[in-house]
């Protein structure tokens, strides 16, 4: 008696759909922005994610978006990782180191940041994208509930995640301020 084949080979028979054409599924709405975050961008300002956000029409999408910037981040180096550049008030543990450039007439500051939650990488993308390499001045007169509030996230973040957001804009406030304080070195 011959070999039990649970499956006819190929040869045995033949798929009768062999030669027919299948469409590629769509792609989400957001692929297409996504694309344009590459790395010959020369960095996503808060104007260009609201832009991308209002191209988003679903929530989900939206998450996976914000999940994309984290992803785009300057990584951390290990030893920044330190309790005085741990944000306090977030769930997630958050770093957040603040460079201070004093070669120009006032303080500006540049930042970098984790977190081992992968949408609070992304909101932090979003205040970098808001804050950094602005004067200390300008990021003490930003609006940041305003601003944020353009993108429609408090609805759709948990309240610690909003409350988070809030003590990341308050710690970004308070290196602004501080900078200030400091005389300035010519």
């Amino acid at each position: 008696m011959g070999r039990f084949l649970p499956f006819p080979s190929q040869a045995a028979r033949p798929y009768p759909c062999a030669n027919l054409k299948v469409a590629a599924p769509p792609f989400p709405a957001y692929i297409p922005v996504m694309d344009t975050l590459n790395d010959t961008r020369p960095g996503t300002s808060f104007e260009d994610i609201l832009s991308d956000f209002e191209l988003i029409e679903d929530w989900e999408d939206r998450y996976r978006y914000v999940i994309e910037l984290g992803r785009k981040l300057e990584p951390l180096p290990e030893d920044a990782r330190t309790q005085a550049n741990k944000v306090q008030g977030c769930v997630s543990q958050v770093w957040l180191a603040t460079h201070v450039d004093r070669s120009g007439a006032r303080p500006r500051l540049t930042f970098i940041g984790d977190s081992d939650a992968h949408i609070v990488r992304g909101l932090i993308a979003i205040l970098f994208a808001l804050y950094s390499g602005k004067t200390a001045d300008e990021i003490i007169t930003i609006d940041a509930p305003k601003r944020l509030g353009q993108l429609h996230l408090q609805e759709h973040l948990t309240p610690q995640r909003s409350n988070g957001l809030m003590a990341m804009v308050k710690r970004i406030r308070s290196d602004a301020e501080t900078s200030l304080a400091l005389p300035t070195r010519h």
